[in-house]
């Protein structure tokens, strides 16, 4: 398989995003993968550019042995040329995502994170900020689910696209 580039997109790129992206890493890592597939993640706001993941959503995600690495950044334009595929944590992320894409060139390149997910019904993967504990701990669940969903996804779909 190829190199193929992955982004996860939420708002701040505190939250969401990088828990997928470090679950999503973790997964790959697992799989021996890790010199085929690239992870990153960023916001579609300037909120938090250069913080690093927020604090409870780190408690969540080393309770099932996942470290959050980086720090925030904003996606970019460019970032739809760099990635094979860009994950939006829900519909307003996707929304502005593709504002950014006025020619519609890559709408193909753009999907919903929960499109992955096998055990939960969630049409998007919910924003935790505001509330306790039990919803950051839900949205690594839902997270470990799309991603394992995704990773399998991705092998498949290079695999074959890799065939002579």
């Amino acid at each position: 398989m190829s190199s193929y580039k992955l982004l996860f997109v939420c708002l701040g790129n505190i939250c969401r995003s990088p828990s997928a992206e470090n679950i999503m890493n973790h997964l790959i890592e697992q799989a021996g993968l890790s010199d085929s597939i690239f992870c990153d993640s960023a916001g579609t706001s300037s909120y938090h550019i250069g913080s690093l993941p927020d604090r409870r959503m780190t408690v969540a995600a080393e309770h099932r042995g996942i470290i959050l690495k980086g720090r925030a950044r904003q996606f970019q334009k460019s970032d739809f040329e760099e990635f094979d595929l860009i994950l939006a944590m829900d519909h307003q992320n996707y929304r502005d995502i593709l504002s950014l894409d006025s020619g519609m060139k890559y709408l193909d390149k753009v999907r919903l994170m929960c499109e992955f997910a096998w055990h939960h019904s969630e049409q998007e993967v919910p924003d935790p900020y505001y509330g306790g504990s039990e919803g950051f701990n839900r949205v690594i669940d839902l997270l470990l689910d799309a991603c394992e969903g995704l990773l399998q996804q991705v092998v498949k779909n290079e695999a074959l696209r890799a065939r002579p």
